[in-house]
């Protein structure tokens, strides 16, 4: 018979963490139920309380911590004085893509993500905020090394979200992909993506030949 443990173990807000993910990714916030978060990580209901003050702390910080993974080495992205702006662009699409089809994340975390970008919550502007702009400021730095000086601030954020776009694509329609590319979904691995996003952005901007040349 498993032991509940006591809501003061320092084991228990790692492990609420990330059984709350599950649920919530399955469930959504509000059918999903303390108790049952509690009963799958064999914690003390009280638990949940003392870590986070309630379920939608619980949520929000269960949100970010499935986005963590991604964010993780991202935000804080540097480079060797003098490096490229092209090459740093490829970097960055290497590092984001590969984080995202990381085979060692689990299904749910996708899955949680999908669901509040879906419909947003109280979690959205906490992430946003503490994972998502500092993402978007490497990639801005990165873009304003590469397009025309004085390009404006609009325009910075439509290539990055063109950019971001194709990589976040291959993580959330991947069944499908799988399905239309068959036999040859062996060529949409993380180094191939990667690969394909950077020269097909580096030649929209001109700093590569056209696809296909």
């Amino acid at each position: 018979m498993n032991t509940v443990i006591e809501a003061t173990d320092p084991t228990t807000r790692e492990r609420l963490l990330r059984v709350a993910g599950q649920v919530f990714a399955e469930k959504g916030l509000e059918a999903a139920t303390v108790r049952e978060i509690c009963g799958r990580a064999e914690a003390n209901v009280a638990a949940v309380h003392y870590h986070f003050g309630g379920k939608e702390r619980l949520y929000i910080e269960s949100v970010k911590h499935a986005h963590g993974s991604v964010a993780e080495g991202m935000k804080n992205a540097v480079w060797p004085p003098g490096t490229p702006p092209a090459q740093r662009l490829r970097d960055f699409i290497a590092g984001f893509i590969s984080r995202l089809l990381d085979p060692s994340r689990p299904p749910w975390l996708v899955k949680l993500m999908m669901r509040e970008m879906a419909q947003p919550t109280a979690a959205c502007a906490e992430l946003v905020r503490d994972n998502i702009l500092p993402i978007a400021e490497v990639l801005r730095q990165i873009l304003q090394d590469i397009l025309p000086a004085g390009a404006p601030r609009w325009k910075l954020l439509m290539v990055g979200n063109s950019i971001i776009s194709q990589c976040v694509f291959y993580c959330q329609n991947r069944p499908i992909i799988e399905q239309v590319a068959g036999l040859d979904y062996s060529y949409f691995e993380p180094p191939a993506l990667a690969e394909h996003i950077s020269r097909f952005t580096l030649a929209a901007l001109g700093l590569e030949k056209p696809m296909g040349r």
